[in-house]
């Protein structure tokens, strides 16, 4: 099990970004969330199993159809055991 932060940065909102990471999440079983930031990013935690949070991670870097993907920071943190996935 691992746990990343993802922060997205560029035109990310508005664009089904929050709701195509949650389907993605809970179809590879990643347990997390994601939300718009104030500053309007996208910011997201996934936690599970190595090869699944790496696919998420990966799409992150694309984003949905419309979404303009500038930067994207990358955090390892310490995983906490979260269940299910939720958009904040």
């Amino acid at each position: 099990m691992i746990r990343r932060r993802v922060v997205v940065h560029g035109r990310v909102q508005g664009v089904f970004f929050r709701d195509s990471t949650r389907r993605r999440a809970q179809q590879h079983g990643v347990g997390g969330w994601v939300s718009n930031r104030w500053d309007g990013a996208v910011e997201a935690v996934f936690e599970g199993e190595n090869d699944a949070v790496e696919r998420l991670v990966r799409f992150m870097h694309d984003g949905p159809r419309g979404a303009d993907v500038q930067r994207v920071e990358e955090f390892e943190e310490e995983v906490e055991g979260i269940r299910g996935f939720n958009v904040r």
